[in-house]
């Protein structure tokens, strides 16, 4: 593709790939489509830059949009004070007669407070313009909703244990006579761990041979499979509704804050790809994780997504282990690989350990 000299669109998640091939990237966030130049990392911080600037004006507007308001009902206010001392000094009563009693000085003062009274209220009328100016300027600050991040301190939980897998070395049939051989494996209860490979190396088989090896309680292991069919999706969405009003609000916290609306997912009965692999997490936190396993976790996910399960798996106290071919993803994670190399090609497959 580098060599290609035509026009080109591409499509795609994949920061490295957009970076090594496009001149400039298309952002899309409804009901927008921006055009920024460089690769999707370049176009992405320019982005940040935009948002924060767009930010701190649209906070200006609103804090100078309050003082103005605050000023114009203080105004309000000492002009129905003004209001009030007019009433009372401006009559006098003859309590001869019980009639009001008009001088020539109370008119005088009559004169000089209404006078003071009318200019209050110009003022606070005029500071009230100012004010719906300034909230309405506030409509040309395009700023986005930023999801919240950060619910590991009250579920952050770790395994007492040694070692949350200790696996002798051994092989693994893949069939058609070949194998997949590995050294022996460890993950200790803060080990973050990459299993990569091409396509058709064992990756889901290694996984699988795994399940029933984890030294970990089961409801403490959270897993999120790459296949989930669409049937359990919506089983998966279904018990989540099922679970009580304070349970079901603390998950849907947790959804929200991995970018993802919980009004939209509890109105719908079939989930998003994307959407019931953050709902699986999200449960799993719940349950304080010893040990996260994801398999291609990022397969169905839109870049602002990945970007927020970056952000909390980043923060995870527990072990995991990610299978992914998103580069950036596993490098902002994982301290460790697990790579499966073929031998010879269309051989047999070996794990080699790089830390």
């Amino acid at each position: 593709m580098r060599r290609y000299r035509g026009t080109g669109l591409l499509v795609s998640h994949d920061r490295a790939l957009l970076d090594e091939l496009c001149a400039q990237c298309l952002f899309l966030v409804p009901p927008e489509a921006t055009l920024r130049p460089g690769g999707v990392t370049q176009g992405m911080e320019q982005d940040a830059r935009e948002q924060t600037d767009a930010r701190a004006r649209d906070d200006a507007a609103k804090h100078a949009a309050a003082r103005f308001r605050a000023a114009a009902q203080e105004r309000r206010e000492e002009g129905e004070r003004m209001a009030a001392r007019t009433k009372a000094k401006a009559k006098t009563k003859d309590y001869r007669t019980s009639k009001w009693d008009h001088d020539a000085k109370a008119e005088r003062n009559l004169a000089r407070l209404t006078g003071k009274d009318a200019w209050a209220g110009k003022q606070s009328a005029a500071l009230a313009k100012r004010a719906a100016k300034a909230q309405a300027s506030r409509a040309a600050f395009r700023v986005r909703k930023e999801f919240a991040t950060g619910f590991w301190l009250e579920e952050a939980d770790v395994s007492r244990r040694n070692f949350v897998l200790r696996l002798p070395a051994g092989r693994i049939p893949l069939g058609g006579g070949r194998s997949l051989s590995f050294p022996d494996l460890e993950m200790r209860p803060t080990d973050r761990v990459a299993l990569t490979g091409a396509n058709g190396l064992g990756k889901s088989t290694l996984l699988r041979h795994l399940e029933e090896r984890w030294n970990v309680p089961p409801e403490h292991l959270t897993l999120v499979p790459q296949e989930i069919t669409a049937a359990r999706s919506a089983e998966i969405l279904a018990e989540a509704k099922t679970l009580p009003d304070g349970r079901l609000g603390e998950v849907m916290t947790r959804f929200s804050r991995l970018g993802s609306r919980p009004g939209r997912l509890l109105e719908s009965a079939q989930p998003s790809p994307g959407e019931v692999r953050k709902l699986l997490l999200a449960l799993g936190i719940a349950r304080g994780p010893h040990l996260i396993v994801m398999d291609e976790p990022t397969n169905h996910m839109d870049l602002p997504g990945i970007l927020c399960l970056e952000e909390a798996l980043e923060a995870a106290p527990c072990a995991m282990l990610l299978v992914s071919h998103d580069e950036r993803f596993l490098e902002r994670l994982a301290r460790t690989r697990w790579e499966l190399r073929e031998e010879v090609p269309g051989g047999d497959v070996r794990l080699a350990v790089r830390r």
